[in-house]
């Protein structure tokens, strides 16, 4: 959507009938996996639903390009917190003691359907709901932000696995998108011609393919070790945050 320089009611539209699409298509792949942590998810949805709700009621009062500016700023501080993360548990790896802390105290366990089990603590909870707030207001004016911010709470703050923390917040998103959707959809319905027109033209190329990703990327995650995982979201993360930095000059 950065790209083809989109008028922003547009843009918005069109991404988050993209998001909605692809990570639904994911959604019921991690719903076979079992990786959902379904309390967490609860926990997140009630900051992040209300929030979409009110970032949609008043996204005309904030320019695009500042939260656009927001946003890529944000992207690139969580992609280098990622990394610096990863960083210290490669540091950390080869200590027993944090071994058996590890083994021994944690507040969840989630078992996927291939039989592996996890094991993590969700710190700083008020953090949490304050990311999920905070990402569910982007969400309703953007299109963007609540995963990001999920993802750098639950795996670089709190170090839950990251299969279980992508397909947790992979549950909220889609959630909270529905929700945001809604109050966009209904006015692109309601105005038709050329607005309804240019969105259909953007999702009938975008949906097909984060479908196919949807289905693709769990599949991959059980063959990608959690360390490379975590540094190929930090890089992603990075990329698009400069990227965007620099369609704004």
């Amino acid at each position: 959507m950065i790209a083809l320089s989109l008028e922003p009611k547009i843009a918005i539209g069109a991404a988050l009938a993209t998001e909605l699409a692809g990570f639904s298509s994911g959604l019921f792949a991690y719903l076979k996996a079992k990786l959902i942590d379904f309390k967490l998810a609860k926990k997140l949805l009630v900051f992040s639903v209300p929030s979409a709700l009110l970032g949609t009621i008043y996204s005309d009062l904030v320019p695009p390009v500042i939260l656009k500016a927001i946003f890529a700023v944000g992207l690139v501080f969580i992609g280098t917190q990622l990394f610096s993360a990863w960083r210290k548990e490669e540091r950390e790896k080869h200590e027993e003691t944090r071994k058996e802390e590890f083994s021994e105290d944690f507040e969840s366990t989630l078992t996927d359907s291939a039989g592996h089990t996890y094991h993590y603590t969700v710190c700083n909870p008020n953090m949490g709901k304050t990311f999920a707030g905070i990402g569910g207001a982007f969400v309703g004016m953007i299109s963007v932000g609540l995963a990001e911010l999920q993802e750098y709470h639950l795996v670089a703050r709190c170090r839950v696995p990251a299969p279980v923390a992508i397909a947790t917040s992979i549950f909220v998103v889609v959630i909270t998108v529905l929700t945001a959707s809604i109050g966009h959809f209904y006015e692109f319905a309601k105005e038709g011609g050329d607005v309804l027109e240019q969105v259909l033209n953007v999702i009938i190329f975008t949906i097909p393919g984060v479908i196919i990703g949807g289905q693709l990327g769990p599949k991959v995650q059980q063959y990608v070790p959690e360390d490379k995982m975590k540094v190929a979201i930090s890089i992603a993360f990075l990329a698009i945050g400069l990227f965007m930095l620099v369609t704004l000059v």
